[in-house]
């Protein structure tokens, strides 16, 4: 079967994708995965087949806007920031799509892809699925994941729910219409769309362990917790002698990485540094998108290093929670310390410390020396935190997500 994945966001929505497409490509489909040109070697380096979407997300966040948008962080505001500047590149994410599904058998949808790709898998009649990094089907368990982890009680995490789905149909209702008249389909709203999906129990699952984030009492069939998609990593890949020299010659580190937030406050770097320092901790930081480098002799800066090999080496992460790493973190069960800046990061942080495996969540924007020095302290001095991380790592182990898509590809 010819299977085609389409992503959209930064490189934590992507790589998730590589490892799912590596498991369908050897169990005999043929992969290709349509996402933005930064991500080529990613996906051509999994052994899987490369289609360009248009967009630049680095860019983007360098952009006035995107910094606006690190600056609001989560909550209402920066969440209706984030959906204002979403509109903006929607119309070039749908034309992107017009020549996608072409030579494909099944499309698999991302979160940011589905609402444009259901219509493009309607154009060319073949079956869609969604296969969701986030959890954004309305639920009394929990809020939107755009609005942090503070319940409204179940009667309200569903409006709320059922209300932010009613936004995204609109904020993407416009390029949807767009896209329909260029594929020549009818122009049918996209909320009408979503609701057809809905009742025929359109599937979707979403890349999460259940047990992180158990599945829903109230979810309609169809809807599921498939486990964790993890990144393709290049079995031939070795260690900078350097890295693997910092590692052996003291205690076990704590790891510093904002991943794809290239918009990092101008004192990110001096504010961590201090704490590092009052924490009296060795530190390896990843630069990352953010360029994040920081000075010291017990501190070793590093560029991209597969995170199924660093992390179980070190004794806490320090990152913003983003999807990606938050779930890299639980797969090695180390502790977390958590600095959430953006969009569902804040749900995850606080997701981290209910589970035990992280600390209070510190928002990006108030960040201080001494909050995190205290963090920092807290999961390394409190043996607990470890453990919980530990035990949680050793039943995200037993799942197997990926093969839950491979079960459900028509």
């Amino acid at each position: 079967m010819r299977v085609e994945i389409i992503t959209a966001g930064s490189r934590g929505d992507v790589a998730p994708y590589t490892g799912l497409g590596r498991t369908l490509h050897a169990a005999g489909h043929q992969v290709t995965v349509t996402t933005h040109r930064n991500f080529t070697g990613l996906v051509t380096d999994a052994g899987l087949t490369f289609r360009e979407l248009p967009g630049d997300p680095h860019a983007a966040q360098l952009t006035p806007g995107g910094r606006r948008l690190h600056r609001l962080g989560g909550g209402l505001r920066g969440t209706a920031e984030f959906v204002r500047q979403g509109r903006r590149y929607l119309d070039d994410l749908g034309a992107g799509l017009v020549d996608a599904g072409t030579d494909a058998d099944v499309l698999l949808l991302a979160t940011t892809t589905a609402p444009l790709g259901y219509s493009l898998a309607q154009r060319r009649g073949i079956p869609s699925v969604g296969v969701f990094l986030q959890p954004v089907a309305a639920t009394g368990d929990f809020p939107p994941v755009l609005l942090g982890d503070r319940s409204f009680g179940r009667a309200g995490n569903r409006a709320l729910g059922r209300a932010a789905g009613a936004v995204s149909a609109r904020v993407y209702d416009g390029a949807s219409r767009r896209l329909r008249r260029r594929l020549g389909l009818p122009p049918v709203p996209l909320a009408a769309l979503l609701a057809q999906a809905e009742a025929e129990h359109w599937p979707v699952l979403v890349g999460v362990s259940p047990s992180v984030l158990p599945r829903p009492t109230d979810w309609r069939r169809g809807l599921e917790m498939a486990g964790y998609w993890w990144p393709a990593t290049d079995p031939h890949w070795t260690a900078p002698p350097q890295l693997t020299a910092f590692l052996r010659d003291g205690p076990p580190p704590v790891l510093v990485t904002f991943g794809s937030m290239a918009a990092l406050h101008p004192q990110a770097g001096t504010v961590i540094g201090a704490a590092l320092r009052r924490a009296g901790v060795r530190a390896i930081v990843q630069a990352g998108w953010g360029d994040l480098r920081i000075d010291g002799d017990d501190v070793l800066g590093i560029g991209e290093v597969p995170h199924d090999w660093l992390l179980p080496q070190v004794a806490a992460v320090v990152h913003h929670a983003g999807a990606g790493t938050t779930a890299a973190g639980l797969r090695a069960g180390v502790p977390a310390v958590t600095v959430p800046l953006i969009a569902d990061q804040p749900f995850w942080a606080a997701r981290l410390a209910r589970l035990g495996v992280g600390a209070a969540p510190l928002p990006g924007r108030r960040l201080t020396a001494g909050a995190l020095a205290a963090a920092v302290r807290t999961v390394l001095d409190q043996p607990e935190y470890a453990e919980r991380a530990r035990r949680l790592a050793e039943r995200i182990a037993a799942e197997d997500g990926s093969a839950r898509v491979l079960a459900a590809l028509p």
